[in-house]
C-alpha cells in the first residue's frame, strides 16, 4: 500500500493519453527509484512550462515564447499558411519537416452535435491573417472525418474571394496499405483523388 501522495501521483498520471492505472503505476516507480536523474528534472520541466506557457497570439501554438518558435522563425516561408485543428496536428506536420512555411490552429473543428459554431473557432483570426495579404496558398489540413471535412469546406467558402491557391490534404491509401484492410470512406476518398500515371 503506498502513501496518498503517491497515490495522487499515480492517478493523475493515469489520465494523461496513452497511460493507465498499470503504466502510470510503472511510470510513478520508476520515478521514484531515480529521484535524483528522473523525478527531479522532471519537476523542474514542469514547474518551468507551467510558469511560462501561453498561447500564440500570432497562430495559436503552445509554447513558452509569444510570438511561439515556429512562428519567428526567419527561416519560414511566410507565403504559405496551413491550417489545422489543434496544436497536436501542428506538432506533428512540423516534426515531418515536410511543410516549410507557417500554421494556424483553429482550437477544434466544427461540430453540430457538440455545439461548436465557426464564432468558437479562431476561423475569424485566420481570415484576418489572409486578408492582411502576403499569404500565396492556405493548405486546409483537417482530419479526414465528417467534422474535419465540413470545417474545411466552411473555411473554403469563406476564403474563396482571396486572391490565395487553396489546397487540402491528400486522402486516400495509405503507403503499405492494402486495399482489402481499409474501410469503404478511404477506398472512395483513394477512388476520388485518383490521378493520371506519367
Amino acid at each position: 500500500m503506498s502513501s496518498p501522495e503517491i497515490d495522487a501521483l499515480t492517478q493523475a498520471l493515469a489520465r494523461l493519453p496513452g497511460l493507465g492505472p498499470r503504466s502510470a503505476r510503472r511510470a510513478v516507480l520508476h520515478l521514484l527509484q531515480r529521484r535524483d536523474t528522473a523525478l527531479t528534472p522532471l519537476l523542474r520541466a514542469l514547474e518551468s512550462v507551467n510558469a511560462n506557457m501561453v498561447h500564440c497570439s500570432v497562430c495559436g501554438n503552445v509554447d513558452t515564447v509569444d510570438p511561439c518558435g515556429v512562428c519567428s522563425d526567419p527561416r519560414r516561408d511566410a507565403r504559405a499558411l496551413c491550417v489545422v485543428e489543434d496544436v497536436a496536428d501542428l506538432w506533428a506536420l512540423d516534426k515531418s519537416r515536410l511543410f516549410p512555411g507557417r500554421f494556424h490552429v483553429l482550437g477544434g473543428r466544427l461540430s453540430a452535435l457538440d455545439g461548436v459554431r465557426p464564432e468558437d473557432l479562431s476561423i475569424a483570426a485566420l481570415i484576418q491573417r489572409v486578408a492582411a495579404g502576403g499569404i500565396d496558398e492556405v493548405v486546409l489540413a483537417m482530419n479526414a472525418t465528417l467534422e474535419g471535412q465540413t470545417t474545411a469546406h466552411y473555411i473554403a467558402e469563406r476564403l474563396e474571394s482571396y486572391p490565395i491557391r487553396l489546397t487540402q490534404l491528400a486522402h486516400g491509401v495509405p503507403v503499405g496499405g492494402e486495399l482489402d484492410y481499409l474501410d469503404e470512406g478511404t477506398l472512395a476518398q483513394a477512388l476520388r483523388a485518383r490521378r493520371p500515371i506519367g
